[in-house]
């Protein structure tokens, strides 16, 4: 495809691109609410931590068993009808979220929505492909849609505060996604979508998708980006925990009590700010820089403790920005466009893995060797930020996916 066409064919599709961006705001808005959900559901149901623990890794862990057993309905569908089965079906879970008030309802609803959003992500992840000049462009749109996901995932989490200041339930939140949903499903409904590409050779089945287990490109991404999510979650789901009792500076003291919002704030800024900096860097380099900080940030954070973490932990948003969209597009972008779905489900796969599994070795590393103290988490979190670190530093030295980036470029955009 020449130049010329490609970027005739990405330009017809702007609804589609505004379309995909509101989908992960939306989401976005919901699953990054967690952390003030558990608060007053644990209040209102009388949970323990532990149960309430279930309205995060219920989420999900439906996540990971949709985007590696459903990532492939995006290809085999096609994008248009997998997003809207998607969405319709995360908007009636969502608006039944008041058809009842146990716990056993709650939790159901969210792994219903958690197989939902598989279904719907790895199709708009394949969807940014078609809409795509080049492998360097996708990563661009990457960086961009994932800072919608990042503004939704601080009016998230307000808008609950929200909600609870002025004595309506939390369950508002999803009652607002649903209708989200239905607007969205209409607009789709109307909107032209690009043509699927297929890939004859290779049909779009579940046994195609876990054939690419065995890829080293899609095996090398996906570790990355496990590590990436275990550092990120680390910060939104236990630096609260951590910074309790913390007495220090104004300054500091305000960064303590808005160190999540600091931290949600500095991402999204970073993911627009992204676009820029892809621009005039290589990516290699833009991510061996970055996650040299954010291991510099985790490192100094364990061993200076709460008067450390509480400016370096927010701060590292910022560095953390650009990571998971960027590793996620150039991982995606190694494969024929045939294959995005099954290779979007299949890195969303451990993303979602790592998000669920992560914080809880955290917790349990404390519980075991520290009684309750999480600065031992935040110790084996700092070995996730190491491991990402080297990671990077051999993608620096050996490039290891160049080759087939440079062939994704010449016969797929």
């Amino acid at each position: 495809m020449t130049t010329a066409s490609a970027e005739s064919r990405a330009g017809g599709y702007a609804a589609v691109t505004v379309l995909t961006f509101t989908m992960f705001f939306m989401f976005a808005m919901t699953t990054d609410a967690v952390g003030e959900i558990i608060r007053l559901a644990r209040g209102e149901l009388g949970l323990t931590n532990t149960q309430a623990s279930a309205f995060h890794w219920a989420t999900m862990s439906a996540i990971a068993l949709s985007g590696v057993f459903l990532g492939f309905l995006a290809d085999r569908m096609g994008r248009k009808s997998a997003i809207i089965l998607g969405l319709a079906i995360y908007g009636v879970a969502s608006a039944l979220f008041f058809a009842g008030n146990t716990f056993f309802v709650y939790v159901s609803l969210l792994f219903v929505s958690g197989l939902a959003i598989g279904i719907f992500k790895t199709a708009a992840l394949a969807l940014i492909g078609d809409i795509s000049q080049s492998t360097d462009d996708h990563t661009k749109k990457m960086n961009t849609v994932e800072g919608f996901f990042g503004v939704g995932a601080i009016v998230g989490p307000a808008l609950v505060v929200y909600l609870e200041q002025n004595g309506m339930s939390w369950r508002w939140l999803y009652l607002i996604a649903a209708m989200l949903c239905a607007v969205m499903i209409l607009a789709a409904l109307r909107t032209n979508y690009p043509p699927t590409v297929t890939t004859e050779t290779r049909p779009a089945t579940l046994g195609n998708t876990l054939r690419l287990l065995l890829s080293p490109y899609a095996l090398g991404f996906s570790f990355a980006i496990a590590m990436y999510v275990a550092c990120e979650v680390a910060i939104f789901v236990w630096l609260p925990t951590f910074l309790e009792g913390f007495e220090g500076p104004d300054l500091a003291m305000i960064f303590a009590a808005y160190a999540v919002m600091i931290f949600f704030v500095l991402r999204a800024a970073g993911r627009f700010l992204g676009v820029w900096i892809l621009d005039r860097f290589d990516w290699k380099l833009v991510i061996l820089v970055f996650t040299g900080v954010i291991f510099a940030c985790f490192i100094l954070s364990a061993i200076g403790g709460k008067q450390v973490a509480v400016f370096l932990l927010p701060l590292s948003g910022l560095f953390m920005s650009m990571i998971y969209p960027t590793l996620n597009s150039k991982g995606i972008s190694c494969y024929p466009k045939g294959d995005h779905g099954a290779v979007a489900g299949l890195i969303l796969f451990f993303t979602a893995l790592s998000a669920a599994l992560a914080p809880l070795a955290m917790a349990f590393v404390s519980d075991l060797f520290g009684g309750g103290d999480m600065r031992i988490g935040f110790g084996l979190a700092t070995g996730f930020a190491a491991l990402l670190f080297g990671a990077a530093i051999l993608n620096q030295l050996f490039d290891p996916a160049s080759r087939a980036l440079a062939t994704a470029n010449e016969n797929e955009y």
